[in-house]
């Protein structure tokens, strides 16, 4: 499970999800026990897992899940260990059955178990400012502060020598030490999920969490979403710029600078030693290599190899930007 906090309801039968989704017998398996809903490379022979895109073909073909919800297009790239669900929407299965499993990460309601600070053990460990409340299962490590009317939610691990700056909300979250979140800031919240359903969307479950190492700096107004399948990362010594827009699932490398007004769509990856200028914009299901360079202003809506600089919409290698806008 990709988030400590959430209760697994599993296991479940094969059977049970046959019937959830609609789907014909297709295996004789059906007494089988499915403990877990996990995407392809963290999935073993008890889970159950998905696969939408040829983006991730490498990944299908060496899964362990024992069945993967997915097309008809898509079914042969599964090894023969892997039983295939066909379905007409995989993303809309996927919520479904993930909502079976953990119910609780549905809605992201704010948390009503928190109490001031004052009345918990923090009061005479951390040095805080007015307003601030904590949450049930949380910990803060020594030399912390807080700033005033910030909120630590349920299910929060804060390590020393952390700054949690004023107006900032923290949930479902494990922050290293020597980091700094600074004010108006939303970490750990659940992500921009759901699906288009007939007259309804549907809502996607956020299994995930944030984790942020040690020695990075959140700017002002920043948001990062914790993950939909799996984790939300931020590696150690990434500094954000203030108003930056981190999605779900997506993971960032060490030594990593990022401007203000960056956005980052949705479980894309992006390498170690990468600085970003202001106002870029990255597309969602991409990976970007290490020690590259996007300029400000840029649209990346395709990955991008190490050792790169790049500009423009769509972003290109920065000579060939430079020579079309001269």
């Amino acid at each position: 499970m990709s988030n400590p906090f959430f209760k697994n309801r599993g296991p479940f039968l094969i059977s049970d999800i046959f019937n959830f989704l609609n789907i014909k017998n297709v295996s004789e398996k059906m007494n089988i026990s499915i403990s877990d809903i996990k995407d392809l490379y963290s999935s073993n022979s008890s889970d159950i897992t998905f696969f939408h895109s040829k983006k991730y073909k490498e990944l299908a073909q060496k899964t362990k899940a024992a069945f993967c919800i997915t097309t008809e297009s898509l079914k042969n790239e599964l090894p023969t260990s892997c039983v295939p669900l066909i379905v007409e929407n995989v993303l809309v299965s996927v919520s479904k059955i993930t909502s079976i499993f953990y119910p609780d990460a549905i809605d992201d309601d704010f948390d009503d178990s928190v109490i001031d600070i004052n009345q918990t053990d923090f009061k005479d460990k951390v040095t805080f400012g007015k307003n601030v409340l904590i949450g049930q299962n949380v910990s803060l490590g020594t030399n912390c502060k807080i700033g005033h009317n910030s909120i630590i939610e349920k299910n929060v691990s804060v390590g020393d020598n952390c700054t949690i700056g004023s107006n900032t909300i923290i949930r479902n979250s494990l922050i290293s030490n020597n980091v700094k979140v600074l004010d108006n800031c939303v970490v750990g919240k659940h992500g921009f999920g759901f699906f288009p359903n007939k007259n309804k969307n549907l809502r996607y479950p956020h299994i995930g969490i944030v984790i942020i190492e040690e020695n990075c700096e959140i700017g002002c107004g920043s948001t990062i979403d914790r993950g939909s399948m799996s984790n939300t990362v931020i590696g150690k010594n990434t500094y954000f710029d203030n108003q930056i827009h981190i999605a779900h699932n997506v993971k960032i490398g060490e030594n990593s600078i990022i401007a203000g007004q960056v956005g980052i769509a949705g479980s894309s990856i992006i390498g170690s030693n990468v600085r970003i200028g202001g106002q870029a914009g990255i597309s969602g299901h991409i990976k970007i290599g290490n020690n590259v360079e996007i300029g400000g202003g840029s649209g990346v809506i395709k990955n991008i190899p190490d050792n790169t600089k790049v500009m423009g919409y769509p972003a290109k290698n920065i000579r060939d930007f430079l020579r079309d806008n001269k």
